[in-house]
């Protein structure tokens, strides 16, 4: 979206003044968790006997449109639930988003079903970028080297008027299905930033009255284009109590450089070492949103969380789809000795730092999913019959039952026309009617296709 304008600043690299247009939009409170439930750890949101999660990459309208499709894919997909025949649609219990899958995302959050409905119209095929300063200039120079060329709200009122209609986050912290988690960077920390009431908690700040379209505007904010958005903190308003697993975290050497990363971070937002946290595009430490229930999962202090005793004994099947809207842009420097250089250079160095963080980020998820199913079924073997009975009621039980399904959902599983076509959009906010509507097909047809659905469906 932003490539040309990204690339001449970063070769001018020119010394400037730092101006800052961006105000804080959180709140202080003295009590942050009134009203508000934790996504994961309370487990309000999973069903009975399985668990569906998405994750959507960043990547402008192309992955917005793309995500969509899988939802849309999922629509017309059925399972059984207690006798019932449902959609699968209906039974997403977890999705996080980055950057533009942080739209969709939340307003799937928002909506649920109802999304499908008008997502379309009210986001896909609109000009996002209308609101936006786009132009390459010397003021736009300027101001991107001074430190960011849009302030937060030509977004984030683009996206309330057209989208989110003022939404706070009170709207989707509660009981229902889904837990809705979007994902920025706190570039200080170099660490991913979720908006979630454990990180508001620890700075007192009510995550209830927060706008999503602030959240989404964070989660979207590319580097230069966007100056970073800022949360304040307030450790002086409410003497905040750090869980006990982020102590535990930062103490402990053998802690995950993830999570013990993580943690660090965290306690600088509490102690008041930290007056503003500075956020960015999600997409610089993970473009998939993994980081935040890998988090879930490592920080949990028993075999069952992030999930409730009477969720993990009942629990027979969790599936994770990964979308993927990432796409490889072609070049011709590798044909040849020469370069690449300038742009091709900037953007070959940008795209090797996001692919590879998005390659750790999943296989830390991968590698945290493997070891929780084991903690879990010996967890779960080791419980009582009494135990179990009060947990799930009578009835004949497998206590080795449960089943994870993992599965990426990205443009090269198609054939090589549909794919070189995929890679080839753009990543911008403005994208042709056909082109949306070839993303949504795609990723509809995506969604039925993959073998970790496919497995999932045959389930137990």
């Amino acid at each position: 979206m932003y490539r040309a304008i990204i690339s001449v600043l970063l070769v001018l690299a020119l010394p400037c003044c730092a101006h800052m247009d961006n105000l804080p939009a959180n709140v202080a409170t003295a009590d942050p968790n009134a009203g508000l439930k934790d996504q994961v750890s309370e487990g309000a949101a999973f069903g009975d006997d399985m668990v569906i999660g998405l994750a959507f990459s960043g990547g402008g309208t192309r992955a917005a449109a793309f995500s969509f499709g899988v939802l849309k894919g999922l629509s017309d997909l059925n399972t059984t639930d207690k006798g019932r025949t449902v959609s699968l649609i209906d039974r997403v219990d977890f999705i996080s988003g980055v950057s533009g899958g942080s739209v969709t995302a939340a307003y799937f959050g928002l909506k649920k079903r109802a999304a499908l409905a008008d997502f379309r119209e009210r986001f896909l095929i609109k000009d996002a970028e209308a609101a936006l300063n786009t132009q390459v200039s010397l003021v736009n120079l300027a101001r991107g080297l001074g430190g960011g060329v849009n302030e937060d709200l030509r977004l984030r009122n683009w996206l309330d008027a057209n989208l989110f209609d003022g939404a706070k986050f009170s709207a989707l912290t509660t009981d229902k299905r889904p837990a809705v988690w979007i994902n920025a960077t706190d570039i200080y920390n170099r660490t991913p930033f979720v908006f979630s009431k454990v990180l508001f908690s620890l700075i007192c700040s009510d995550l209830g009255a927060y706008p999503v379209s602030a959240a989404v505007a964070a989660s979207a904010a590319v580097p230069i284009a966007f100056e970073p958005i800022i949360l304040e903190t307030y450790p002086d308003r409410c003497k905040p109590t750090a869980p006990p697993w982020l102590l535990k975290a930062q103490n402990n050497p053998n802690a995950s450089p993830l999570l013990r990363a993580f943690a660090e971070g965290a306690l600088r937002q509490r102690d008041g070492s930290m007056k503003y946290i500075k956020l960015l595009d999600g997409g610089l430490v993970d473009n998939y949103g993994l980081s935040g229930f890998t988090i879930a999962r490592e920080s949990a202090e028993t075999a069952h969380g992030p999930l409730t005793p009477r969720e993990a004994v009942r629990l027979r099947r969790m599936m994770f789809l990964i979308v993927d809207a990432g796409g490889q842009a072609k070049r011709d420097w590798a044909q040849k000795l020469e370069g690449p250089s300038g742009a091709a250079l900037i953007a070959a160095i940008t795209d090797s730092s996001l692919d590879a963080a998005k390659r750790l980020s999943y296989s830390a998820f991968e590698a945290t999913m493997a070891n929780w199913r084991v903690a879990l079924v010996r967890w779960r073997c080791g419980l009582t019959a009494a135990a179990v009975t009060k947990l799930r009621g009578p009835g004949a039980w497998n206590c080795s039952d449960v089943q994870f399904f993992i599965g990426r959902i990205g443009f090269d599983q198609f054939d090589p026309p549909l794919m070189e076509r995929l890679n080839a959009i753009p990543t911008t906010l403005k994208l042709p009617e056909a082109t949306v509507d070839e993303l949504i097909a795609a990723g509809s047809e995506a969604v039925t296709q993959n073998s970790a659905y496919r497995k999932f469906l045959a389930g137990p």
